[in-house]
């Protein structure tokens, strides 16, 4: 016998099953979120969100898609929100100056010797060689600062149009290009320090 809040959503939305959200998809939200937000606690907190507006919104699924792209798509919404509220606490101004100081001879304008890119001798072929830069890539995506891994996160993870960033996160162009930048270089320097 159903209870009362069963029947509800069963009678408000055939297309969707809220009481067996947790069940299904409750891991793999909370998998997507750490991917792209890298903090356990916001993580949660966001998936619990995203069910929270996805019963709120209940009306609107019309089951066009299935539950878990909708729900996915709440929380990608979820997770703009989250970067546009921490981006609006370090909006300084970055100054591309700054960013090519120390990797660029000022004069030539050419890598620093030490700085100078290396091969890193990957073999495509080889799964395990590939699969340890993957675990080095994203040890050293983590010692990113939030705006920068936010930034490189949205264009190269969930591949959004630079403009859109720009506009989620309250940047001017200058400042999204020389995240990537300084980013780039951060995470280059890494690997080659990590990839022997």
């Amino acid at each position: 016998m159903q209870n009362e809040t069963e029947k509800e959503y069963t009678i408000k939305n055939p297309h969707s099953d809220p009481l067996s959200w947790v069940e299904k998809y409750g891991d793999y939200l909370y998998g997507f979120a750490m991917s792209r937000i890298r903090d356990e606690d916001v993580a949660k907190d966001l998936v619990q969100d995203t069910f929270l507006a996805g019963l709120q919104r209940l009306d609107g699924f019309d089951g066009n898609s299935t539950e878990k792209t909708w729900l996915t798509a709440i929380l990608k919404n979820k997770i703009a929100d989250f970067y546009r509220k921490r981006s609006s606490h370090n909006s300084k101004v970055l100054s591309v100056e700054d960013t090519v100081q120390g990797f660029f001879d000022a004069d030539s304008g050419h890598w620093t010797e030490k700085d100078y890119p290396r091969a890193f001798g990957l073999e495509v072929d080889n799964p395990l060689m590939v699969k340890e830069l993957g675990i080095i890539l994203n040890d050293c995506l983590t010692k990113l600062p939030g705006l920068w891994f936010s930034v490189f996160s949205m264009k190269h993870i969930d591949d959004l149009a630079s403009e859109l960033i720009c506009t989620e996160l309250k940047l001017s162009t200058t400042n999204f290009w020389v995240i990537m930048h300084r980013t780039k270089l951060n995470l280059r320097a890494c690997l080659q320090k990590k990839w022997n």
